[in-house]
């Protein structure tokens, strides 16, 4: 007994035999304190290794928490503050891994990394607590119990053990350090706490957390009564409800007595006669509005989707209601031109009234703007007695405009489709689709791939909106899609619909239009009356040679509009003035009169050539100056813009230099190449025929230039005139006189067909141009250019840049 008891003299605390150098054990989650019992788990082989190594010498480790996740860390990615703990006891797992019981003993920074990667060790010196002022700390400690008696009380996580093991703590430290490992803190946070050595400080900001917890719990409850609140006014509701219609059914009424959204709905469903899948979804979406709380948030997204199935069109009857003799008047009185367009259209009427067919079928208008595609779309609705719904998809990068949302939310909408039919309430209207070719896509999807659905005629059968999410015939409509260019849109949506173009007006043509639609439109806007203002033939032309060369007639409309304001502005200012000099009386209800029923007595205002710059001012295209090409080194070319056509004068010159070609004039990249080709194709040909030396070339630096360097210009059209120049250049002859042409030039002198010939055509008349040089294959081009544009021009095709060459320069073939 005597020995016992000396042995018990004798123990050492835990905290004596802590060795200086431990093995550091790197933990992803939270830190653990001094003073806890707590299971580790052990995955990596080096730490096991490590850890098993530990226990069976002193069973001492190091505890650190990592400042970030990472895969390998190493000392540098430790916090400096861990906690020394004590291998209790040790399992090892199935998988290799290691479970081992810890307790940890005491705070120590790291002085030292001995071993920088898995398994860690450092040199380590063991932190000392500050004790505080006893009367103060020992405030701090009741405080801290008994506010976390009242968090422990109101939160079910904490168990029993837990508030024991609070009260059983005699130390204000390890009271604190319990406190902090069981609280919902940050990890960063706990680390603060961790490091702090002032026991005071320690505790002070432990109750910071306790308070931010309570606040949390509280707010916490809150929501909850509200939600509880919340439930049981709608079962108590629905408990009502269901008592109301049992004594309801044992007096005979109908759960809905009255004349109720419910009852509209049931008698406009039973009227449709709905079979399989549709009878099926619209009876249970019935059934459920039956039984909603009328104020419910799901009470109105089901009545919105009822609405929406009994507004569209399931039992309309498609028809081919309408005379083709009726229908070529509709066309000839809403446009003037266009004959191949209104022929087409006609031809494709004829064919469906022979047929008999109803089914929908895809247009594609393509031209430049302002030439009358939608107007186009909705004389072919009145020519077919079908209404007409447009709608545009420029900038439109959310496919759910197209196929409608999905019903998951308030404000749900069905897509384009299903709102044009329920708009129309017809199953085979006329749908205009305008921009087809500024689609875009995001993050919402694919607008153009939604309409290859829309457009297809072996799907559309049954087509699927999002939010109707039902199948909907929109076989039988008629679709009509706009677009300025096919450059960008999809193969696959260009294979569905046929292609009409629509080119551009000329001046005459547009003379006409202005005589018969624009004018008597714009005068009835600005408040004037027909024939009130009057125009001669001259200045309607000059109007579109200066003011609106583009290819449509609507800046030609703005032009007008901004004469006829100038007029009103003249008028509404002189009777005021005149106004104001009568005597007050008999005449004072002259002056109240309108600007039209005054201006009855007037003599019309008549607009000739020199009223457009009072009225427009400077013109927009400057006609006095005619560009010719009448030195050597120049040649003019024809090309085609959104404006109409136009006239190039392409320049070359030649100076002392390392060699090389000098491209300026604001080039595309495809224009670019076409010049390296007349380039090297104008080298060769000067070589061959001895007219330059090989090694001028080398001496010398070739300079190509298109004036108007602000304006972009791509396009291989121009590829002959740029060898021609090249040629005149280096032969030092000039071309003919009010020659140009146009041609792309291949590497081995074949002139290939161009497009928008009708549009440079009326460029060169305007330029004062007597031939035109053109390609082989855009001979058959020629027809669609009228008479009157044509007349006073020889057309000369080539099929090789030396034909060019013979009619331009005078050089011989051979």
């Amino acid at each position: 007994m005597k020995k016992n008891n000396s042995n018990e003299n004798n123990i050492i605390p835990t905290e004596q035999l802590l060795p200086s150098k431990l093995v550091i054990i790197p933990l992803q989650g939270r830190p653990i304190f001094p003073g806890i019992f707590t299971p580790l788990m052990i995955s990596a082989s080096d730490d096991i290794h490590a850890i098993e190594e530990a226990y069976e010498n002193d069973g001492f480790i190091g505890i650190v928490m990592l400042k970030n996740e990472v895969e390998s860390p190493t000392v540098a990615d430790l916090y400096r503050v861990g906690t020394a703990a004590r291998v209790i006891k040790k399992v090892n797992l199935p998988d290799g891994g290691l479970n081992v019981f810890i307790s940890t003993v005491k705070r120590f920074r790291i002085r030292k990394a001995l071993h920088q990667s898995s398994p860690m060790a450092a040199a380590v010196e063991y932190l000392e607590e500050e004790e505080a002022d006893s009367f103060e700390v020992k405030a701090l400690t009741r405080a801290l119990i008994s506010e976390m008696k009242e968090v422990s009380e109101n939160n079910p996580l904490f168990s029993e053990e837990m508030r024991l093991n609070m009260v059983n703590i005699d130390n204000p430290g390890k009271i604190a350090d319990f406190i902090a490992s069981i609280l919902n803190v940050d990890r960063a946070e706990q680390q603060k706490i961790l490091e702090l050595t002032n026991v005071r400080q320690r505790m002070e900001q432990v109750l910071v957390f306790i308070k931010k917890e309570q606040e949390l719990l509280r707010v916490q409850k809150k929501i909850q009564m509200e939600i509880n609140d919340r439930v049981e006014k709608n079962q108590r509701e629905y408990f009502l409800r269901e008592e109301l219609k049992s004594i309801q059914d044992e007096l005979g009424e109908t759960p809905d007595g009255n004349d109720t959204d419910y009852q509209k709905f049931k008698k406009k469903i039973s009227e449709l006669n709905f079979e399989g899948e549709i009878k099926e979804t619209v009876e249970s979406e019935l059934s459920k509005l039956s039984m909603m709380e009328p104020n419910s948030s799901e009470w109105i997204v089901t009545r919105n989707y009822l609405e929406l199935i009994c507004q569209l069109p399931w039992r309309d009857t498609p028809s081919c209601d309408f005379n083709l003799s009726d229908a070529k008047k509709v066309l000839e009185k809403d446009h003037f031109g266009l004959d191949d367009v209104k022929k087409r259209i006609i031809e494709y009427l004829a064919v469906r009234k022979m047929k008999n067919d109803s089914k929908g079928s895809i247009l594609l208008l393509v031209g430049p703007p302002g030439v009358g595609k939608t107007s186009v779309g909705k004389s072919i609705a009145n020519a077919m007695n079908k209404p007409f719904y447009r709608f545009s998809v420029g900038g439109m990068r959310d496919e759910a405009e197209i196929k409608g949302h999905r019903r998951t939310y308030i404000g749900a909408m069905p897509g384009k489709i299903i709102q044009g039919l329920k708009i129309t309430k017809s199953i085979s209207p006329v749908f205009m689709i305008d921009e087809i070719d500024k689609m875009g896509s995001s993050h919402n999807g694919d607008p153009a791939s939604a309409l290859l659905e829309v457009l297809d005629p072996e799907q559309n059968v049954s087509f699927r909106d999002s939010y109707l999410d039902l199948p909907f015939d929109v076989s039988n409509v008629f679709f009509i899609l706009t677009a300025n260019t096919l450059d960008s849109i999809p193969t696959p949506l260009l294979d569905r619909a046929e292609i009409i173009q629509l080119s551009g007006y000329i001046d005459q043509e547009k003379l006409e239009i202005a005589k018969k639609y624009l004018i008597p439109k714009n005068l009835e806007k600005n408040g004037l009356k027909k024939n009130q203002v009057k125009y001669t033939k001259n200045a309607l032309l000059q109007i579109a040679e200066e003011y609106a060369r583009e290819s449509g007639v609507r800046n030609y409309e703005k032009a007008l509009d901004k004469i006829h304001r100038k007029i009103v502005t003249e008028l509404v200012t002189k009777e005021e003035v005149d106004a104001g000099q009568k005597e007050v009386g008999a005449e004072k209800t002259v002056q109240n009169s309108s600007v039209t029923e005054k201006s009855e007595v007037l003599e019309p205002i008549l607009i000739d050539t020199p009223d457009l710059f009072k009225y427009l001012g400077k013109p927009v295209f400057d006609e006095s100056e005619i560009k010719t090409a009448n030195v050597p080194g120049t040649a003019i070319g024809l090309a085609w813009t959104s404006m109409g056509g136009d006239t190039l004068l392409i320049e070359a010159t030649a100076f002392a230099g390392k060699g090389g070609l000098v491209l300026t004039g604001q080039m595309g990249d495809v224009m670019k190449e076409s010049s390296q080709i007349a380039f090297d194709w104008a080298r060769k040909f000067v070589v061959d025929r001895k007219i330059r030396k090989p090694d001028w070339f080398d001496k010398n630096i070739v300079h190509l230039h298109i004036p108007e360097g602000a304006t972009p210009k791509d396009g291989p059209s121009a590829g002959i005139t740029m060898a021609t120049t090249f040629v005149s250049l280096l032969t030092g002859k000039t071309i003919k006189p009010h020659l140009a042409m146009t041609g792309e030039l291949s590497l081995t002198g074949q002139v290939l067909p161009i497009g928008g010939l009708r549009e440079k055509t009326v460029a060169a008349k305007r330029n004062k141009i007597k031939t035109i040089i053109i390609p082989k294959a855009n001979e058959r081009d020629l027809e669609d250019i009228p008479e009157i544009v044509k007349k006073g021009i020889t057309f000369i095709p080539v099929t090789n840049v030396m034909e060019v060459l013979h009619e331009a320069l005078k050089i011989n073939l051979k």
